[in-house]
């Protein structure tokens, strides 16, 4: 049984994260990246702290709300990789003597529970706790990189993938709203701290993104397909599964960023997708239970439950203009799914050994 990153397909993901998008604009700079036991932050500070093993001599300064919980995360790193834990809410101010070069604001509820039990955190979350980021980075004189998401776009009637300048249909009835309607909140902050005060900050769009990073809590669809596979259990479908959406790997959404940080325009917001990842919520599901040799039931959600789900039947992302920053997503669908079971299997066996 391996940990996260002893795994040799976890590491595989990182040295291409790595070969992908040189770092070494970022060398001897402070990072500091908020949600940083997340999918997304757990990868990305798994990332940069193996650059720091090749002595990238980032400082890497990860916040999370939960210090037990960022050492079970997060635990483990030596003195190389330069990570430290900031125990932080985001919604309440940065302490004046924090110090960082760049910051990456990934601080967010993400999950359709979590809309609907704490729909008012959601909110806040994403909206005083941009805005506490962005007033520190901004006596900083530091980048920031903000991460926003599919969601704002709403649902795409006609089909076609989003491009940056496009919106959607956006119902604003549910408790839902609060997280839609909040990120096109804290990205409308991002512009006005870009015009007002002047700061650096680059935003990025991303799809609906997967990984072995993905937390135990996490209630979306495809982390449920996932979970069920890990176990070897049939894959349950609350829906005919008919929408479509962008899917990524996490690995693939991680290069992303890093190459909007280092190559991205300020003010500028970049679609983070693959096309060879947009599938309906059907194919995620197939595709997960042939990988654990498995099936796909049917089953309608609780009430509570579903007032979280989103509504859109389709959000696709076209990332064309993250491409002509040099990028190329590396990760195909089924293969994406395979590793990421692959892994999870291993972690969940050690844990329960343990």
């Amino acid at each position: 049984m391996k940990s996260r990153m002893e795994h040799p397909l976890y590491r595989e993901d990182i040295a291409r994260v790595l070969e992908d998008v040189p770092l070494d604009s970022l060398s001897g700079k402070r990072i500091l990246v908020t949600g940083a036991t997340g999918l997304l932050g757990t990868f990305l500070v798994d990332v940069l702290a193996t650059a720091n093993r090749s002595g990238a001599g980032i400082t890497i300064l990860a916040v999370g709300r939960n210090r037990d919980r960022a050492l079970k995360r997060l635990g483990g790193y030596g003195p190389t990789e330069h990570v430290s834990f900031v125990e932080h809410d985001v919604r309440t101010p940065f302490p004046p003597d924090l110090r960082f070069d760049i910051a990456v604001g990934g601080a967010s509820l993400t999950h359709p529970l979590a809309y609907s039990e704490r729909p008012v955190e959601t909110i806040l979350t994403n909206v005083d706790g941009t805005k506490n980021l962005l007033e520190r980075a901004t006596d900083c004189r530091a980048t920031a990189l903000f991460l926003s998401s599919v969601e704002i776009y709403g649902d795409a009637r006609d089909g076609n993938p989003f491009r940056e300048q496009d919106t959607g249909m956006l119902d604003l009835s549910t408790a839902r709203a609060g997280y839609t309607e909040s990120k096109r909140v804290a990205e409308a902050l991002c512009q006005a701290y870009t015009a007002e005060k002047g700061l650096d900050i680059r935003i990025a769009r991303l799809c609906r993104v997967f990984g072995p990073t993905v937390l135990d809590t996490d209630t979306k669809a495809s982390s449920q397909f996932l979970g069920k596979a890990v176990k070897g259990e049939d894959i349950v479908l609350k829906s005919e599964g008919r929408q479509r959406f962008s899917y990524l790997h996490v690995s693939d959404a991680v290069s992303a960023l890093l190459t909007i940080l280092v190559r991205g325009k300020p003010g500028c917001a970049y679609n983070v997708a693959s096309p060879d990842c947009d599938v309906t919520l059907r194919d995620f599901a197939e595709c997960a239970a042939k990988s654990a040799g498995t099936s796909v039931t049917f089953d309608l959600p609780p009430e509570t439950e579903r007032r979280g789900y989103s509504i859109a039947l389709t959000a696709l992302l076209d990332a064309s203009r993250l491409r002509d920053l040099g990028w190329t997503p590396r990760v195909g669908f089924e293969e994406a799914v395979r590793r990421t079971i692959a892994v999870l299997k291993d972690i969940s066996g050690r844990r329960t050994a343990e």
